[in-house]
C-alpha cells in the first residue's frame, strides 16, 4: 500500500533522453538548445561569484526581476522569476486547478503540461494540431465548459513550430474567463510574438518564458512568469523564497547586460540557417511542418535509418511521432556552419 496518491503511483515519469549528450562529441540538434557557447562575460560573472566565496550564503536576488521586466517591457510587479519555465508551468497549474477539473491541452506538445496536469489529477481534453490547419482554435473553443480551469497554448508549439495568432489567444481568454490561460512563450526570442502587453486587460492570461533555449542557459535553470500583478502576488505565495539558484541569477544578469550576443545568434539561425535547411528539405521532397521557431519537424521516408546515421556521425536529432503514429525527426538549427555540416551529412543518406 503506497503512502502516495494512487494516480501518482500509476503515472510514468517524464524522462527525456539525456544520457550520452556531449557537446564536445556531438552536434546537439535534439533539444532545441542554443548550439553555441554562452557569452564569455556570463562565464566570467559566474566564476567571479564563486571566487567571491558567496556559495555558503542563501540566494539574494537583488533587482533581477526588475531587469528582466525591463527587457520584457512589463512592470516589475507583473513578473516572477522561477526555477526554469517548468516551475512556472507547475506553479500555475497547481495554483489554478483542483482534482477532477478540466484542462484543455492541444497535442502534440511539450510533455510537462500533461505531466503536471496528471499530477493534479485533471481531466485532460486534447484537441489536435494539424499540418494544414495549425492550432485547433475552434476545437479549443468548443471544448470550453464550466469545468474548464486550464487551457495551455504553446506559442510557438513544440514539436511542430506552429504559431498561434494573437487574436485566437485573446478570443480563448475571453471565452474562458474562469480558466487559467497558460501561454508558453519559451521561444519568444525567435518569434517576437507575445501577449505580455495585455495581461492587465485579460486577468486570466499567464505567460511562461525561459533563459534555457535562446540564451543557452538550461543548466542553471531560470525562467519567469508574466501576468497581472494580482496573479503574481498569488504565485509568490506558492513559490519558495529560495527556489531560484543564485548562480542562475548571476548568469542571467550578465547575459542581459550583453543582449547583442544572443540577438546575433537568433538572427543567424532564423535568417540564414533556417531558410537554408528549408531549401534543402524542399529540394529533396521531404515533408515538414511549417515552423516559426528554431526547429523543424521533418518527415523523411526512413526516419529511423536517418536518425541512426546522424548519430553515428555525431549529430543528435529527436524522433517525434505525430497523431497517426508516423515518426518524424525534430531538428533544431544552429549557426550557418553547423547547418551546412548537417546538410552535407544528410545528403549522403537521402
Amino acid at each position: 500500500m503506497s503512502i502516495f496518491k494512487s494516480h501518482i503511483v500509476q503515472m510514468g515519469a517524464y524522462t527525456p533522453p539525456l544520457e550520452g549528450r556531449d557537446p564536445h562529441d556531438h552536434l546537439l540538434l535534439d533539444f532545441n538548445e542554443r548550439t553555441l557557447p554562452v557569452c564569455p562575460s556570463v562565464k566570467e560573472a559566474m566564476i567571479d561569484f564563486i571566487r567571491a566565496d558567496r556559495l555558503q550564503c542563501y540566494p539574494s536576488y537583488g533587482n533581477i526581476a526588475a531587469k528582466i521586466a525591463r527587457y520584457c517591457h512589463v512592470d516589475t510587479d507583473q513578473l516572477m522569476i522561477t526555477n526554469g519555465s517548468d516551475q512556472g508551468i507547475e506553479l500555475i497549474i497547481r495554483s489554478a486547478c483542483r482534482e477532477g477539473e478540466e484542462a484543455i491541452i492541444p497535442r502534440p506538445s511539450f510533455a510537462m503540461y500533461q505531466q503536471v496536469a496528471r499530477v493534479e489529477n485533471l481531466n485532460i481534453i486534447e484537441p489536435s494540431y494539424s499540418r494544414d490547419n495549425g492550432f485547433p482554435r475552434q476545437a479549443v473553443l468548443d471544448a470550453i465548459s464550466d469545468k474548464t480551469r486550464l487551457i495551455v497554448i504553446s506559442n510557438p508549439n513544440n514539436p511542430s513550430g506552429t504559431i498561434v495568432a494573437r487574436e485566437d489567444i485573446l478570443e480563448i481568454a475571453a471565452a474562458a474567463p474562469n480558466a487559467a490561460i497558460l501561454v508558453d512563450e519559451c521561444y519568444f526570442e525567435y518569434t517576437q510574438k507575445t501577449v505580455a502587453d495585455v495581461v492587465e486587460q485579460y486577468p486570466n492570461l499567464l505567460i511562461t518564458r525561459t533563459f534555457s533555449k535562446t540564451w543557452g542557459l538550461p543548466s542553471v535553470r531560470l525562467g519567469y512568469v508574466i501576468s497581472n500583478s494580482e496573479n503574481i502576488r498569488a504565485l509568490l505565495n506558492v513559490r519558495g523564497p529560495y527556489d531560484v539558484n543564485q548562480l542562475a541569477v548571476v548568469a542571467i544578469d550578465a547575459a542581459l547586460s550583453n543582449p547583442g550576443y544572443t540577438e546575433q545568434y537568433v538572427k543567424e539561425v532564423m535568417e540564414v540557417s533556417k531558410p537554408m535547411f528549408e531549401d534543402f528539405l524542399n529540394s529533396k521532397g521531404i515533408d515538414y511542418w511549417p515552423s516559426v521557431a528554431n526547429f523543424i519537424w521533418t518527415f523523411p521516408n526512413n526516419p529511423d535509418e536517418i536518425e541512426k546515421y546522424l548519430r553515428s556521425h555525431h549529430i543528435l536529432v529527436r524522433p517525434k511521432a505525430d497523431e497517426s503514429g508516423k515518426t518524424g525527426l525534430r531538428i533544431n538549427l544552429g549557426n550557418k556552419a553547423q547547418t551546412e555540416s548537417l546538410i552535407q551529412t544528410l545528403s549522403r543518406i537521402i
